[in-house]
């Protein structure tokens, strides 16, 4: 189970589903995190080709990432699409997706935790209430809040106003159960130089964004794909801090490359 803040999906949300029924017309799916709501997949929405067969593209009890088209809430339908779900949107859904799981996994740890040293019989749903969603909104997910507790300190969770009795547990269940994974991203820059010396000053651009390389482990490596486009790769712990030193990377190149007389853009394969 993940449980949701919302009952519902918003127009253009991408959901996980399970499919649970496949008719000739189209397919049905649970969505996973919205309290088992059924949405359904036309079969001009299941494939960009031509769709003989639907079973051919979907199969009962199949895991799906699906796009929301439309919702009416009086009759509860949802409208999914899983043709306009692209690979990346995909992936990055389930990275999503896997991460809520192991934040819900760490909370029910410390619900229970918080439960036998306060002498309470609270459910996982009051932690959501009480510190999961706190954590969501401070750190943008509740397992980015697990594990800056468990890369800084405990503090760092209390800096966020949360209740000083949960800051003792939820540190004690980072410190304790929190793995940080080291992570690899890449991206793309495409370099632009007019100047005379154009290519000493892309050079220079693209070693300035090197230098955020650091002692911790994290390492940043620039390689020609092939005139004007190169591949920016960070190798850091944890995905948000990859992330930002990513966007840190990218902008420093291009802020260097504008100022000879350059352009440059930057997308995340």
């Amino acid at each position: 189970m993940v449980i949701s803040r919302r009952q519902l999906p918003e127009l253009g949300d991408l959901v996980i589903g399970t499919v649970s029924r496949v008719e000739n017309h189209g397919a049905y799916a649970i969505l996973d995190e919205y309290e088992k709501r059924e949405g359904m997949i036309h079969i001009s929405e299941v494939a960009s080709s031509w769709v003989r067969n639907i079973r051919t593209f979907v199969r009962e009890r199949q895991k799906i990432v699906a796009k929301v088209l439309n919702i009416n809430e009086r009759k509860g339908h949802i409208d999914l699409s899983l043709r306009r779900v692209t690979q990346q949107m995909k992936k990055n859904k389930v990275k999503q997706w896997k991460r809520h799981q192991k934040a819900e996994n760490l909370l029910e740890i410390a619900v229970k935790k918080y439960n036998e040293l306060n002498e309470t019989n609270l459910t996982l749903i009051d932690a959501y209430n009480q510190v999961g969603w706190k954590m969501e909104d401070s750190f943008g997910d509740i397992l980015t809040g697990f594990e800056e507790a468990k890369q800084k300190d405990p503090s760092v969770l209390a800096q966020k106003e949360l209740p000083a009795k949960w800051v003792e547990v939820l540190g004690e269940i980072a410190q304790t159960y929190v793995e940080i994974p080291h992570v690899k991203i890449t991206g793309i820059i495409e370099i632009q130089c007019r100047s005379p010396d154009g290519i000493l000053q892309i050079q220079k651009a693209l070693k300035s964004g090197m230098e955020l390389s650091s002692g911790d482990g994290t390492k940043i490596n620039i390689n020609l794909i092939g005139s004007p486009k190169y591949r920016i790769e960070v190798s850091s712990t944890g995905y948000k801090n990859a992330e930002s030193i990513m966007e840190k990377t990218s902008k420093k190149i291009i802020n260097a490359i504008r100022k000879t007389n350059g352009d440059a853009k930057f997308y995340r394969e």
